[in-house]
């Protein structure tokens, strides 16, 4: 394989170049408006993998002719920090345009790391652009937070990423001297799960494993090629994202040994505690719930005990939740509860509040109803009565199915015992 990554070989160099993200960067969207006017502010850019983060900063900095400094959380500390500020001073004395000073994986940056940014972003002294992949309201201080815009990046399409093969053939200076066909593209895109540079780089490696010039590329000829290279685990490649997709599977599958066989592998492969723990606690609610209430207090408890002590005692921790999760009972309900909820909210928009279960903090609305049919519960009997909690429009619309467990049967028959038939418990 060339040396240089074919995805680096085909990174875009403007704009126009850029694929995806137009809701950010297309004709009259809000970050291609704020990056033509000049008018550039801090921001974090949050997505997935290999969805053109790094490229989007290059971008920006190339087309303001701004200096551009890169660090990356992993191997950078606070000296790196106040080096790279120490520049852009020096070159803001002497005129030149501010910098932009890029921050890759921004969310492993402690907070410590993080203060160390304030005074030059809030100065104007860099303008931050920094890369998480991890919800920045969690992983990057309010401080920092508020004076940086978030951009949201999104997953690229299938049509995307297909595009993104063509151009490879066409335009890269070495593929386009072979003769590629395409006849399955399906283990490419499964692979890439998404990832433009993952799927770039597996490309290039299905190309070369050929070893000639004309090439077919079948489901079976890309999965032959390509899974033997994907075997080991790199907590800070590729590798990353799909073994915390195997262990969060297993744990949803209640298989304990294959969750403690791939928390192993990250283990070994100096995965971030809290990063696994975290992904732990979703998992409780999303795919436990009700079934076991308890799983979501052990996985919580789980990340603050991990973020005390960290390795090589979390291991055992770690392990203990792993196990506990998997073994349990599973339930989705509260999941597809809401996300049922948040459909029709979208599709209704802002139905009224009925009249009886208005706060009524004034006179007037006091004597206009506000609240005055609503039924105190804890006066009735059993601590329930029955009235209604819904917009009218929507009266009896269920949105919460129990599971099938014990635990869930158990909320059914209560909700029944009070609802009756309203709801179809």
């Amino acid at each position: 394989m060339n040396a240089i990554p074919l995805a680096e070989r085909l990174r875009p160099t403007s704009l126009d170049n850029y694929i995806g993200q137009q809701h950010l960067v297309g004709e009259n969207a809000v970050l291609r408006k704020a990056i033509e006017s000049g008018n550039l502010h801090s921001m974090i850019l949050w997505g997935p993998p290999g969805v053109g983060k790094t490229t989007l900063a290059h971008i920006i900095a190339a087309q303001l002719k701004r200096p551009f400094y890169a660090l990356s959380a992993i191997n950078s500390g606070v000296k790196d920090i106040r080096d790279v500020i120490e520049k852009a001073k020096s070159q803001a004395f002497f005129g030149t345009n501010m910098p932009v000073l890029f921050i890759d994986e921004i969310h492993r940056f402690s907070k410590s790391q993080q203060d160390s940014l304030l005074g030059a972003v809030e100065k104007g002294t860099v303008t931050l652009i920094g890369a998480t992949t991890e919800n920045p309201s969690f992983e990057v201080i309010s401080a920092l937070l508020s004076r940086c815009q978030v951009y949201i990046l999104k997953p690229l399409g299938k049509d995307d990423l297909l595009h993104l093969l063509e151009i490879a053939m066409k335009k890269d200076e070495i593929l386009k001297t072979k003769k590629i066909d395409i006849k399955e593209s399906e283990a490419l895109l499964r692979l890439s799960g998404g990832d433009a540079r993952k799927l770039l780089n597996i490309f290039d490696l299905v190309i070369t494993s050929a070893g000639k010039n004309e090439v077919e590329i079948t489901n079976d000829f890309v999965l032959e090629n390509v899974q033997q290279n994907l075997a080991l685990y790199d907590k800070d490649g590729e590798q990353h994202y799909d073994i915390i997709s195997a262990f969060i599977k297993s744990i949803r599958g209640s298989d304990p040994n294959a969750a403690i066989y791939w928390l192993a592998r990250m283990i070994e492969g100096g995965e971030d505690p809290s990063f696994i723990a975290r992904r732990m606690v979703i998992l409780a609610s999303e795919d436990i719930g009700n079934a076991n209430p308890n799983a979501m207090l052990i996985a919580n408890t789980c990340f603050q005990a991990v973020n005390v002590i960290g390795y090589p005692e979390s291991r055992i921790i770690l392990a203990q939740c792993a196990t506990y999760l998997a073994s349990s009972q599973k339930s989705n309900a509260s999941y597809m509860a809401i996300e049922e909820a948040l459909a029709l909210v979208r599709e209704t928009g802002n139905l009224p509040v009925p009249l009886a279960l208005r706060n009524a903090p004034t006179k007037l609305m006091e004597e206009i109803g506000y609240g005055k049919e609503y039924q105190y519960s804890h006066g009735f009997e059993g601590n329930f009565s029955v009235q209604e909690y819904m917009p009218k429009e929507i009266s009896g619309k269920k949105f919460y199915e129990p599971g099938n467990n014990a635990r869930e049967n158990e909320l059914r028959a209560y909700l029944k015992k009070c609802w009756m038939e309203k709801y179809g418990y």
